[in-house]
This record gives structure tokens, C-alpha cells and sequence, in this order.
């Protein structure tokens, strides 16, 4: 069940909510003058944070690389691909390693909402060199019943039949998170027991002799930066509205196909 549904998690939420609401109503008003002034302090700040994100950047691509040394089978409705079948004609790949796990009844708000961003963005990955695909630990049939039903076009193929779910740390055995031995996001962190599978993001790069290195990878609030609708949200009065529990995401995203028309959730939901 999901920890909003708890009548006093509910009731928490409804609060704070309502206490946000309250202070928006409460805001400062101001002359234009004044308003400007310190509009044009804040811009400073923008342009400072900006910068500081241009450095971080090429941090990112500084990094050294690892090699790929090991063979990855992938299922798509076409029949099974390798990785390197997966950068179709570019040398860059970008993963998204969606959190669906083989018999999952529920469909992750995050994952969900990150992908809707996608599509429209195909035409200029394909223009800057990279192959964008979704991978998860669910069978392919299952994955297609999700993407058929979202209306979703992005390449999206299982990693059932390989360990690369587990490889790269956004699944984890049974046996690993009994004992305690589970990382993610590069750090120790308990897993489970709702699902065995996480969410994240890799980057890889080809070189001219068809070798394979892992370049870079993110997950948890690392996300943030893929999905824009933050950008939106932002910049609002109420901002992101994020109440649940630990400012949960599901708090207010949910699967686009099951909001009624005042934004309320029709089904389903993450536990």
C-alpha cells in the first residue's frame, strides 16, 4: 500500500498542504520598482548557479571510463539484441533502467512520468549521436503491455535473461538483500521489501573498434535532471507541492493514463 493511504499519513499530508496554500494567500506584495530590483538580484544568482552547473557538466564527461567486458542479452518484440545492438548506428547510449520487475501488478509514478518526456525528444537524440532505450527486468510482454498502453514509442527491451539489471545496481537478488549487501546509487542502502528493483540511469560510448565502456550513471534524485516538468513546477507559487512521506514523488505524480479530469488518481499506484 502506498504510505499516503494511511489515514494519518493522509492527514499529515492534507495539513501541510493546506498550511502551503495558506502561506501562498500570505505572500509579499510589492511595487513593480521594488519587484524588479529584486528580480535582478535573483537573476545574478541564476546566472551563478548556471555556471556552476556548465562546470559540473564537464566533470561528468571527464570522468574516466570502465570497459565492458561482459556479454548482455536483451529481449525486444524483434527477437533478442546485444548491447551493442542497442546503439543502433551512434556511439552513445543512454539506459533508462525503468523499476518494473517480472510479475509487478503496480507501474512506478516516476519512472512513468520521466518517460512521458521522451518521444518527443527521439528526433534530436538521433540527430546528436545517441540511442535513448529503456531497459527492465520484466519480460518483454509484459514491458509491451505497458508501452502499447502509455502510447509510448522510445525502444524499451527486457533484461530478463542476462544479470544486467543486477551488474549494474538497480536489482537485487533475494539472497543480497537478506544479508544486508545491496548497493545503490554507490552506497550501502537497505532494499526491499516491496520490490527488488530500483530505478536509475547509465551512459555508455562505442569506440571505432566496437568496444563498449561505461561512461557515467545516476539514480535516485540524480533523475532530476531528466525529467523537465521540474523546471515548470518550480518556478510556480506552490512549487513542486511534494507532501508525502520524505517529499515521495508519488505524492503527486502518478501514471498519466489514471488521473481523472480534477486531477485526482482513478487506480492503482506504487505500494
Amino acid at each position: 500500500m502506498n504510505k499516503a493511504d494511511d489515514p494519518k499519513v493522509a492527514a499529515a499530508i492534507a495539513e501541510v498542504r493546506r498550511q502551503n496554500e495558506e502561506a501562498v494567500e500570505r505572500h509579499p506584495i510589492v511595487l513593480q520598482e521594488e519587484w524588479l530590483k529584486q528580480r535582478l538580484m535573483l537573476m545574478e544568482k541564476e546566472k551563478q548557479y548556471m555556471r556552476s552547473g556548465d562546470e559540473l557538466a564537464a566533470e561528468v564527461r571527464a570522468l574516466p571510463w570502465v570497459k565492458v567486458e561482459k556479454s548482455y542479452t536483451f529481449t525486444s518484440p524483434e527477437g533478442d539484441l546485444m548491447l551493442a545492438d542497442l546503439f543502433k548506428q551512434h556511439s552513445q547510449l543512454f539506459i533508462k533502467h525503468f523499476m518494473m520487475e517480472p510479475g509487478q501488478e503496480w507501474q512506478c509514478e516516476g519512472c512513468s512520468l520521466e518517460s512521458d518526456h521522451v518521444d518527443g525528444l527521439l528526433p534530436h537524440f538521433e540527430h546528436h549521436d545517441m540511442s535513448y532505450v529503456a531497459v527492465a527486468r520484466a519480460p518483454i510482454e509484459q514491458i509491451e503491455a505497458v508501452r502499447k498502453r502509455m502510447g509510448w514509442k522510445f525502444c524499451w527491451v527486457s533484461s530478463h535473461e542476462s544479470d544486467f539489471n543486477y551488474d549494474f545496481h538497480v536489482s537485487f537478488r533475494p539472497e543480497e538483500v537478506n544479508a544486508g549487501k545491496t548497493i545503490y546509487n554507490f552506497r550501502e542502502r537497505k532494499i526491499g521489501p516491496q520490490t527488488y528493483t530500483l530505478s536509475g540511469h547509465s551512459v555508455f560510448y562505442k569506440n571505432a573498434k566496437g568496444e563498449i565502456f561505461h561512461t557515467y550513471g545516476t539514480f535516485g534524485r540524480g533523475s532530476e535532471q531528466f525529467m523537465g516538468i521540474y523546471g515548470y513546477f518550480d518556478v510556480l507559487p506552490k512549487g513542486r507541492e511534494e507532501y508525502g512521506p520524505n517529499h515521495a514523488l508519488p505524492d503527486w505524480a502518478k501514471v498519466h493514463d489514471r488521473y481523472e479530469s480534477d486531477g485526482k488518481l482513478i487506480g492503482g499506484g506504487t505500494p
